[in-house]
């Protein structure tokens, strides 16, 4: 089990690191749109703290669907899914090592990013912590959320376009407790609410997506 989980897993960001044009693409996007804020609304201090909580999840929330269409597409069209299928072990964990290969390669750079971008919104360095242990707990419910959007979509024409419109229903909640997290943060409040609420959030999705991807992927391959 164990060495099928590593084996997949390590497959996985190799291919990653093969075509990192496309990973890169949504950091530059990340970047891209975090900052025409600052460009767009001017130097105002009060102004770019307030907004800040809301544009990089946003932000985020945008950059991680980007890379979810090419999840299990590459897996379909070289038959390795079949395979996955097939295997003796549960597609539910195998699916599982794909969803956090993605997360390395597709959310932990955000995560690791939105510190310095936090700095363009003059944000204190305690709300900056916030931010970063929101997305830290945050983009890998996306990453498992996202999944079963492009397992129901694989094998589809136009899956890039429904990938996110499954996605970012589901994802709303994530959104909503992270950015209030950092903003509660910033109010004098505490974040450990809003916080205990992703962890939570992280946990339901960490036991139910690879079951659900997997259901999804018997009926797309059926």
């Amino acid at each position: 089990m164990w060495r099928a989980l590593k084996g997949i897993f390590a497959r996985d960001l190799a291919l990653a690191w093969r075509q990192r044009a496309d990973v890169l693409s949504s950091l530059v996007f990340f970047v891209m749109v975090v900052s025409l804020f600052p460009l767009g609304l001017g130097p105002e201090p009060a102004t770019l703290r307030a907004i800040a909580p809301g544009v990089l999840w946003v932000a985020a929330l945008l950059s991680s669907t980007l890379a979810l269409g090419r999840l299990f597409a590459g897996d379909h069209a070289d038959g390795t899914l079949e395979q996955m299928l097939l295997a003796p072990q549960p597609l539910a964990f195998l699916v599982l090592s794909k969803i956090a290969a993605h997360w390395v390669a597709a959310g932990l750079p955000l995560t690791a990013m939105a510190p310095l971008l936090g700095l363009q919104f003059d944000m204190a360095p305690a709300d900056i912590a916030v931010l970063t242990a929101t997305l830290a707990l945050g983009t890998p419910a996306l990453s498992l959320i996202g999944a079963i959007g492009a397992a129901l979509t694989v094998g589809l024409r136009g899956a890039a376009v429904l990938v996110p419109l499954l996605v970012l229903p589901l994802a709303i909640p994530v959104l909503i407790f992270g950015a209030g997290a950092v903003d509660a943060a910033e109010a004098g409040r505490g974040a450990g609410a809003h916080l205990s609420l992703l962890g939570g959030l992280l946990a339901f999705a960490l036991a139910g997506a690879p079951l659900a991807c997997a259901a999804a992927l018997r009926i797309s391959l059926d």
